[in-house]
């Protein structure tokens, strides 16, 4: 600052007014470069023009013509300085900072002597010419202000501002600047104009007619604090080029022109393309480490993030140039957005948080202006990637955002402008470009820390609508979540390497989480103990397709703990550490020049849409619906959690005997894979449920279970009971109690899948892999159906908590039971997952009200005699085809069968309906809570079996008695005649199938019997429900008599298909009966909560097994050595077409299997010969045979004795000669 000294000799005028200043402003070309910082950091900036101040503060406003005149005259009489002035050179090559009261002023200036010298006589002649003497004189030029002297933002804007590249120019003339002050939406501002120069050639004035503004003042004009960085980057005159890496000159060169194949935009051949975005979490303690650099360049090359773009967030001067001095990134990536600020000539990058992107193909780029500082998106253009369409070529475009943090109402505001801001700018100068919108977006997903923020008001509810509205703005914009597409179409591939989920189920909005600070401690540090302490997922990338792009591949990465290297920090080099805190996430997309994503024609009939229903405000309150089902406890204890882990490890452990093992198992390695499946292995389980488990092993059946056996017989010290061994249809298996956790364990041999496992539940259905036995896909379709519906469906918590309500809302209605056709656990996980993977594709993300009201209302509408339910994410190519009787169509997914409502009658079916339409009903009553809908606990049960022995005049009760000695006779006798109660419904519906029959799933007794009682009476009630003649009218007597014969008819044969069956049902022990009685003549019952005790081994033993095979216990290291010497450890090497088992005929349940299933195979062009029992060899098409053990025309498959194509009378599989050319297998082996 000048004095006010008066100098002799010359006139004077007063100094010390701020509305003028002398200064010199260096060249147009040298401003980007310093207000790429001052925009951000110089509160200053658009009010002046980079500069070097003179003298400031100048004279008053109506002095300056009079001291401008001065200074003129003076210095053209001046001969010392005309000589000076000549040479007078400014280079701007060094920091420094002012100290002032309240805050810091970080400059840069000239620390050339010379330079600083002649600048200090020039400045003292001007002021001499004045009146004045100088006083010290720093010449600067300043860059922004800090607050903290001591502080890191500090001390990195004073390194950024060392990194801008040195400004030299030759002054030719002094800049005379007049403040301009105006009124702006009531706001007082102003802006330093230019008034007038004078010449360093000449020293003459020249004065401007009026004073001329250096900048446009759009911030300030548009009368907010919003910095436009369009205004200040000049964002829309020109696109930026991208630099690359020159290896002849080992600097980092700037492209100057679009770099095409061939020269032509989109004439290079491109088939995919994948993006990975990355928040490496920048440093924000000075000096800054460089611990995780290596780890996070690590990660960046790692096969599961290598891709054709990366986007990073949070990228600083100090890491960039680290990165970029890595020569496999340079190796990997040809452009990138930003150069290394450390190389002379290149700007150091705008803030200290930073969006860059390196790219193995061409583009250009620009700014997109955001609200608030430091927040910007960066735009590129393809040069190479697009659409083309005949001559025309339109780019692939990706936009690049960090949205603000946090959850407050002004980040969420703010985040949400920023959001529309940048899908604005896409939609109106891109709108039919192939898009990707890729980036860390900060949207909060967890609704239990969006939960927690509204309950302690830190939220408010117009926020919370803000958060749930942005996914729909972006699906409405035409925007795909990346994530969501390949968890639905199974190409989602991280869960693959992660470690098995804790007890701690994440809440609904935390699936496929990229911030989770229970797992990552970086991430833990950031957010700390508060309300945000739950795993978000922030990083998206975002794909508007254009007809280009489709999406076949999604993944996580950086999820691996790494060793610190050069680390002062002792705990962290012990314990290693993640490179950031957030998971890094790459798409891989298909790019197709013919584009179609619908489904086809026949397909696309079959599927039924899922319109989302609105849910009530009384029922929107995730919360209350949760704590409805708590009250219940409906949620297992983390304590029951770990008795199953514990009981599983346990039996696990026993049947892998690695404490006992002989010399001989343990050469030749008897491999057993123990997998939960059921309830359990879904994740929907409760402290009632039992665990079923499947091992999975490479030895027979039969010497697995003996096996089994004797090894579990001498774990019995370690609490484990073998209850029963069941042999039915489906396969052996085996009651336990393990740990006081009851257990069914099944076994399903096949070695290539033990050996392989988990990785072969990722092979697609059709892998050669599972080419097996119709019964061993039978035993593994649980584990495969389990294992594709945790990887598909996109809100696993979501889904869990519906599941629980719907579960319990079945059990109440008594429709909760799929052996009498009714619904069962699987038959709900598929009709939910269908309607909560179509809500994700076309809604987003949907709160769990909103999904249960769509559920009751969609199936409540539902067409079940012509409508069928199935995935059709999965099911791409339908074959099943429907019978007419299959009154209830659930697709499972894997072979070899696919409906899983076999079970279901028609009239199990009709009371489901009824019962999904009465419960969307309730659903719409105003008023209407989720205690009311699902009743006081522990009444509704009570109440809705007792509404049911009200609800009919009529009832076919079905006795049940047992009075024998062994209680595992009474429970099978129980439970298969349970099991046959369906064939009653079935053959109810077709003789009468105007009645109504619904039965209650559980047995009734008397309700002063007592469970002590030796002897067992029991019922099964069927509520009749009569039909109704035509208009309405009453059933004449005729009517009801025909109608009275046919139910006689049908109960009459259902007691003779019981009493028939020797294998469960003895005379001497038990006796059933059926008949329709009234409703006064039910007397007083309850339901029947017997426990049938426990069982020994072998009292369920069957003789007849097929599934057992001659396989001696001191066989087993002979067997598994064989199966070991089987080359099946590379998945990846090309499998037979047909599998040789020498030694072994294949069944004919197999062929049919086969025949059906292969699409090479014309199941229409095959007869079945058969045994008659009373007519001999008898032939029927494939197509007729029922295989249904329900069905009247159903024949046992061991009276089939050959499969014969018709078209050549060739005989392709014989029992007798034990021929197989449909496999290859039994006397003549063919393998390809």
């Amino acid at each position: 600052m000048a004095t006010t000294e008066t100098a002799r000799d010359s006139p004077f005028v007063a100094i010390g007014s701020n509305e003028t200043a002398l200064c010199i402003i260096p060249p147009r070309h040298y401003w980007e470069s310093v207000d790429k910082l001052r925009m951000l950091y110089d509160k200053a900036y658009e009010k002046w023009p980079p500069h070097v101040n003179l003298i400031y503060p100048f004279v008053k406003t109506d002095s300056l013509p009079k001291a401008a005149q001065l200074i003129s005259i003076h210095l053209q009489k001046n001969q010392r300085m005309q000589v000076e002035t000549q040479n007078l050179s400014i280079t701007l090559n060094a920091t420094d900072y002012f100290h002032h009261r309240h805050d810091n002023t970080v400059f840069i200036h000239d620390n050339e002597i010379a330079h600083t010298s002649r600048l200090n006589d020039f400045r003292q002649s001007m002021l001499e010419a004045l009146g004045h003497q100088a006083d010290k004189y720093q010449m600067h030029m300043t860059i922004g202000q800090s607050d903290d002297l001591n502080a890191a933002p500090h001390k990195f804007l004073l390194d950024k501002a060392g990194l801008i590249p040195p400004i030299q120019w030759d002054v030719d003339e002094v800049c005379i600047l007049v403040r301009d002050r105006t009124q702006v939406n009531g706001q007082s501002t102003s802006q330093m104009k230019l008034w007038g120069t004078i010449s360093l050639k000449d020293f003459k004035l020249h004065q401007l007619p009026a004073p001329s503004r250096f900048y446009e003042m759009r911030s300030l004009l548009r009368g907010s604090e919003r910095h436009d960085i369009e205004a200040r980057l000049g964002s829309g005159s020109q696109l930026r080029h991208p630099l690359y890496f020159s290896a002849k000159s080992n600097t980092w060169e700037q492209v100057l022109t679009p770099s095409t194949s061939n020269g032509t935009p989109g004439a290079g051949k491109i088939d995919t393309l994948k993006v990975t975005s990355y928040n490496v979490l920048a440093e924000f303690e000075y000096p800054p480490s460089q611990a995780r650099y290596s780890i996070i360049v690590s990660n960046l090359l790692d096969q599961s993030a290598l891709a054709d773009v990366v986007v990073l967030q949070e990228v600083t001067d100090d890491f960039l140039c680290y990165l970029l001095r890595n020569g496999d990134i340079r190796t990997e990536y040809q452009f990138v957005s930003h150069g290394p600020p450390d190389q002379l000539e290149i700007d150091p990058l705008p803030s200290h948080l930073n969006v860059i992107v390196l790219s193995k193909w061409s583009f250009t780029w620009d700014w997109v202006s955001f609200n608030r500082r430091h927040k910007v998106s960066v735009v590129l253009k393809f040069d190479d990637i697009g659409r083309r369409d005949g001559e025309m070529f339109t780019p692939a475009v990706l936009a690049v955002v960090h949205l603000t943090c946090g959850l407050t109402d002004g980040a969420v505001a703010a985040k949400k402008s920023e959001l529309q801001s940048i899908l604005e700018h896409l939609s109106s100068t891109y709108p039919d470009n192939p898009t990707i919108l890729a980036g860390d977006l900060n949207i909060t997903t967890s609704a239990y820390t969006i939960g927690a923020a509204l309950e302690k008001k830190s939220i408010s509810k117009q926020t919370a609508k803000y958060l749930a509205n942005m996914e729909t703005y972006l699906l409405e914009s035409g925007f795909s979540d990346a994530w969501t597409v390949a968890r639905l179409e199974n190409v989602e591939t991280s869960q693959a390497t992660e470690p098995q989920r804790h007890y701690a189920e994440p809440f609904e909005g935390e699936e496929g989480a990229t911030f989770d600070p229970i797992r990552n401690p970086l991430a833990a540090a950031i957010v700390g103990s508060g309300l945000n302490n739950r795993p978000q997922r922030y990083d998206r990338i975002l794909i508007k397709p254009g007809n280009l792009f489709s999406i076949n591949g999604f993944n996580r990465f950086g999820q691996q703990l790494k060793d610190i290297q050069n680390v002062q920090d002792a705990n962290l080099m012990s314990v290693g550490s993640y490179a950031s805190d957030h998971w890094g996430i790459r798409c891989s997309m298909e790019i197709k020049s013919k584009f179609s994503t619908a489904l086809s024609n026949d397909l696309s009939k079959l599927v039924v849409p899922v319109a989302l229903t609105a849910v009530p405000e009384d029922l929107s309150d995730v919360s209350d619906l949760r704590s409805c089902l708590v009250r219940r406890r409906i949620f297992p204890e983390v304590t029951e959690f770990h008795k199953r882990e514990e009981a599983l490890a346990l039996l696990s452990a026993t049947l892998s005997d690695t404490d006992t093992r002989t010399e001989v198992s343990s050469r030749i390695g008897v491999q057993f894979v123990l997998v939960p499946v059921g309830s359990y292995g879904l994740g929907v389980w409760t402290a009632a449920s039992d665990v079923d488990c499947l091992c999975i092993g490479s030895i027979s059946p039969k010497t697995f279970f003996a096996l089994a056996t004797q090894r579990l017989r001498k774990a019995s010290s370690k609490g484990i009971k073998v209850l029963r061994k069941v042999n039915a249809l489906s396969g052996t298996m085996l009651e336990l109690e393990v740990g006081g956790i009851k257990m069914d364990l099944q076994y399903c041999p096949s070695a290539i899948v033990a050996q392989t496992w988990p990785r072969a539940m990722e092979l697609p259905a059709n892998s050669p892999a599972f080419s097996l036995p119709v019964q061993m896909l039978a035993k593994l379709k649980p584990a495969r159906d389990l294992y594709y519906l945790r990887r598909t469906i996109p809100d696993f918590a979501a889904f869990k908590t519906a599941f629980y309500l719907i579960k319990t809302w079945a059990k109440q209605r008594g429709i909760y039971a799929a052996r009498f056709g009714y619904l069962g656990g699987i038959h709900i996980a598929i009709l939910l997952s269908r309607v909560c993977k179509l809500l994700s594709r076309d809604h987003g993300t949907v709160p769990v009200p909103v999904i249960v009201q769509t559920f009751f209302n969609h199936y409540a509408n539902f067409d079940w005699a012509n409508q069928m339910v199935f995935d059709p994410f999965f099911h791409k190519h339908l074959r099943f085809v429907r019978t007419s009787r299959e009154p209830m169509v659930i697709l499972g997914f894997h072979s070899p069968s696919l409906n899983v409502a076999t079970a279901a009658s028609t009239p199990s079916v009709r009371t489901i309906s009824e019962e999904f339409k009465q419960a969307n009903r309730m659903l719409s009553y105003d008023g209407m809570t989720w205690e009311s809908f699902l009743g006081d606990e522990p009444s509704q049960l009570h109440n809705s079996y007792n509404a049911f022995l009200k609800a009919y005049k009529s009832y076919i009760k079905i006795d049940v008695q047992f009075w024998g000695v062994s209680l595992a006779k009474g429970s099978q006798f129980v439970g298969w005649l349970e099991s046959r109660c369906v064939m009653l419904l079935v053959d109810i519906g077709r003789r009468v199938p105007n009645l109504h029959a619904r039965t209650w799933p559980a047995r009734f007794v008397a309700e002063d019997s007592d469970s002590d009682d030796k002897d067992y009476q029991g019922c099964y009630l069927v509520g009749l429900d009569l039909p109704v003649a035509a208009q309405g009218q009453t059933l004449t007597k005729d009517d009801l008599k025909i109608t009275y014969g046919s139910l006689l008819n049908a109960i009459q044969k259902f007691e003779e298909q019981i009493r028939s069956d020797e294998k469960y049902f003895d005379t001497k022990s038990s006796w059933m009966s059926a008949s329709i009685i009234n409703q006064s003549e039910l007397g007083n019952l309850k339901l029947d909560h017997r426990e049938w005790g426990e069982h020994t081994i072998g009292e369920d033993e069957s003789e007849d097994d097929e599934e057992d095979e001659d396989a001696p216990l001191d066989d087993i290291g002979d067997e598994a050595a064989t199966v070991s010497t089987k080359k099946h450890s590379k998945l990846e090497r090309e499998m037979p077409i047909r599998f040789s088992y020498a030694g072994r005929f294949r069944s004919s349940a197999d062929v049919i299997n086969r025949i059906r299933w292969d699409p090479e195979m014309d199941s229409g062009d095959y007869v079945v010969g058969y045994r008659d029992r009373f007519l001999g060899i008898q032939e029927r098409p494939l197509d007729q045979w029922k295989a249904e053990q329900t069905d009247e025309e159903f024949i046992p498959q061991h009276r089939i004795m050959y499969f014969k194509r018709s078209s050549d009378g060739t005989v392709v599989w014989n029992r007798r000669s034990r021929t197989d050319e449909v496999f290859g297998s039994g006397v003549k082996s063919n393998v390809v």
